[in-house]
């Protein structure tokens, strides 16, 4: 049992790697989906790509993993709020799930970062 926090940081960082890889091979596709009210488009999908491969890693390696989880949380709630939240409120289901999710691993982050030493 001593195996699966170790394994839970695997299965939790390498997907948001991953997901920040995506940010950089769709960047074009993804920039609808930030806020009409917020300019820039492209940079922020860069930007949130950057963001989280380096959570992803920091928590992989424990380089600043506690400060990684934490800011990880904190950006996957903005984005349920930011991007999600006005869909779901108007009953788009998809846009509820996208909400539910990212409100869930920001969540999972926050517990996660309780858990890391650095």
């Amino acid at each position: 049992m001593k195996a699966l926090p170790t394994l839970g940081k695997f299965i939790y960082s390498i997907p948001m790697m991953i997901f920040g890889l995506f940010h950089f091979m769709g960047a074009k596709g993804m920039t609808g989906m930030v806020p009409s009210y917020i300019p820039g488009g492209v940079f922020w999908v860069y930007l949130t790509g950057v963001a989280l491969i380096a959570a992803g890693l920091g928590i992989l390696i424990g380089k600043k993993g506690r400060l990684a989880a934490q800011l990880l949380g904190l950006m996957l709630v903005l984005f349920a709020l930011m991007i999600h939240l006005p869909g779901a409120t108007s009953g788009d289901q998809a846009a509820t799930a996208m909400f539910l999710k990212d409100i869930a691993l920001g969540g999972g982050a926050w517990v996660l970062s309780g858990q890391l030493r650095s």
